[in-house]
């Protein structure tokens, strides 16, 4: 009898039950459960623009701001067409537990615009972003909802964003409001190292892991999927440690050598290639539905969400899936994965360095310093260890997996905000 693939849950629906399962297994608070199941603030826009040539069109833009009992909402914007209201709250949320496990005085946000940009040109996806910002106007801010680069969207885009806002504002005190957005352009207030901070934050991590299992990263053969700014740097610093890439899957393609494909050159060719690394001459295409099923030791999925799900992961084998993406495997899949003995580095763990980077970013404009990046990289490795071992220890205790433990890691520190502080009026 011929088996039919079932339609995996939504990213929303995963995070849902991610959340109910380390709250019933933490023990948490009844009421502030029920505060940390509902987001604060769900804002969408419609806003006109007009386009090169001539015509307005109408767009959605969405920013869900889930909690902020840590401090003022963070995350990215990202330009996608699978942008809805539901994708924009799992995101928000996982953002809150993201700051939290990293110790951040952030909560979560999250949002962006439902919108193809490889069909925009540069000057339309300008008035876009422009607009955009003005529309969400004093729902962010510096001290209220700090958005930063995510899917599609990058540091000229920040740019745009932050001299919008501040135009919005008197002359007087235009320059305070500068950290509106991170990830911007050096040059325009950003950080050194803040464009490899979350690549980096993901091999830390992977590294953490081998420490913990008492092995070595050398000669370890992984695959990536994405090919953006994460999987790039991720890349890039697995070569460093001796690890060999094997496979790489973006939106064009599959690639694979068996023998290694160097992240530099095919990050050369890929910028030639309109970023799509199909085509690589030094690798073989293959189908894109045998890329997880791939021979190797350590996957990191750094694209979309729900990429791994009860269809697809029985036939894994790596050894260890880091999570570069933000909910690449839903629960249905991860049930599957924990069974078969696969480690999971979460996503609010493994990615966490790109809001550790936008921390420190926010810092140095808030103070008027400029940091180095050889400040930078050690501080956000620090931050990242110290995550990893908080969640160990958590595992341990609770006797569970790391995402599980994650989450009550992250989650603990909410509520202790909540007992101390206490639920206006």
């Amino acid at each position: 009898m011929e088996t039919v693939s079932k339609k995996p849950k939504d990213m929303y629906e995963s995070v849902k039950e991610q959340f109910e399962n380390a709250a019933n297994l933490m023990g948490l608070n009844s009421n502030i459960k029920k505060i940390l199941s509902a987001t604060n603030n769900e804002i969408i826009v419609n806003f006109p623009v007009r386009l090169d040539n001539g015509e307005v069109e109408v767009f959605t833009g969405y920013r869900v701001q889930h909690n902020n009992a840590l401090g003022p909402y963070k995350g990215g914007l990202r330009y996608h067409p699978s942008v809805d209201i539901n994708a924009a709250r799992a995101l928000a949320i996982w953002m809150t537990w993201k700051c939290s496990l990293a110790g951040l005085p952030y909560g979560g946000g999250k949002g962006g615009i439902q919108i193809d940009p490889s069909k925009f040109s540069k000057s339309e996806l300008e008035r876009i972003t422009r607009r955009f910002t003005y529309a969400l106007g004093d729902n962010i801010g510096p001290d209220i909802d700090i958005p930063a680069p995510d899917v599609n969207t990058n540091s000229e885009m920040m740019a745009w964003i932050a001299d919008t806002y501040m135009a919005t504002k008197s002359p007087s005190n235009r320059n305070a409001f500068s950290h509106v957005v991170t990830g911007k352009p050096v040059g325009s207030g950003g950080l050194e190292g803040r464009d490899r901070a979350t690549g980096y934050g993901v091999v830390v991590s992977i590294q953490a892991w081998a420490d913990w299992k008492k092995t070595s990263l050398d000669g370890k053969k992984y695959i990536v999927q994405g090919y953006g700014n994460v999987g790039q740097w991720a890349s890039i610093f697995m070569k460093e440690k001796g690890a060999i890439l094997i496979s790489v899957q973006d939106a064009s393609g599959t690639i694979y050598n068996e023998n290694g494909i160097d992240p530099e050159e095919l990050l050369e060719f890929a910028s030639k290639n309109n970023g799509n690394v199909n085509g690589f001459p030094k690798a073989l295409e293959l189908k894109s539905s045998t890329f997880f099923s791939l021979e190797c030791d350590i996957c990191i999925p750094a694209a979309l969400g729900n990429q791994i799900t009860e269809n697809n992961a029985e036939n894994i084998k790596a050894k260890l899936i880091a999570e570069g993406a933000n909910g690449p495997i839903n629960p249905d899949g991860e049930s599957i994965l924990l069974r078969n003995g696969v480690d999971i580095i979460p996503d609010i763990l493994c990615n966490s360095g790109g809001v550790i980077g936008s921390y420190f970013e926010w810092l140095q404009n808030k103070s008027g310093e400029l940091w180095i990046i050889d400040d930078v990289m050690p501080k956000l490795e620090k931050k990242v260890i110290h995550s990893f071992n908080s969640v160990v220890e958590a595992a341990s205790e609770y006797h569970t997996d790391f995402r599980n433990a994650a989450y009550i890691v992250a989650i603990k520190r909410i509520e202790k905000t909540y007992i101390q502080r206490g639920v206006f009026p």
